[in-house]
């Protein structure tokens, strides 16, 4: 029997990651799209963010909720956009309107000063009542790269654009979607989970 998580999110292009990344792992889990409320994002770190959004879903759906925060950390600006790199232009999701705002504010910054990583913290919540014991946890990944002068590519969504990975010469938005889950910092932080799935999983088997 499959076990099915929920994915705290409203975003089809991270569903879809996480569908392919929990797909190749091959642990007898699904992630569904999560359709509930919106919580209030009012962490000041990608893990207090992650784990609002999974308690929240967890909640609603009394099911294991995964959420991912993240975002793409800049060197030369203290590491910002960071938590805020989906609203840096001011509103939330235009992602066009925050690569354009990011490449204007690094218009003079040259290599090798346009270094950045993307960051990914993903929460896992178990709630109460399950056959797994009720718990909440965080990993992280990073994916170290730099900025680009202007954007390439169609692939990928948000900054992939712009964001050369170390040991690339084309964006992240250039890679095939099976090269991006090899090694973006989704996946990098699903890897350090696979522990904790595999163990849901058997959890859930024995429960069955």
């Amino acid at each position: 029997m499959t076990l099915q998580l929920v994915l705290a999110t409203h975003n089809a292009h991270k569903v879809e990651e996480f569908q392919k990344i929990l797909g190749a792992a091959g642990l007898g889990l699904s992630v569904a799209a999560y359709d509930g409320p919106e919580p209030v994002e009012d962490g000041v770190t990608f893990a207090e963010n992650a784990l609002i959004k999974a308690r929240v879903a967890a909640q609603h759906t009394g099911k294991i909720a995964l959420s991912d925060d993240s975002g793409v950390c800049v060197d030369v600006l203290g590491g910002a956009p960071g938590i805020f790199s989906a609203r840096w232009a001011g509103s939330h999701g235009d992602a066009e309107a925050n690569l354009r705002l990011l490449l204007d504010q690094l218009g003079d910054i040259r290599d090798p000063h346009r270094t950045a990583q993307f960051h990914c913290t993903i929460a896992v919540v178990v709630p109460k009542g399950l056959p797994q014991p009720a718990q909440e946890l965080t990993v992280e990944g990073v994916w170290q790269g730099r900025l680009a002068t202007e954007a390439h590519g169609a692939g990928g969504f948000g900054y992939d654009p712009i964001f050369v990975p170390d040991g690339a010469t084309i964006t992240s938005a250039e890679l095939t979607a099976d090269e991006k889950n090899a090694q973006s910092h989704r996946a990098r932080a699903f890897w350090a989970l696979i522990p904790v799935l595999r163990t849901l999983a058997l959890d859930s088997s024995t429960a069955s």
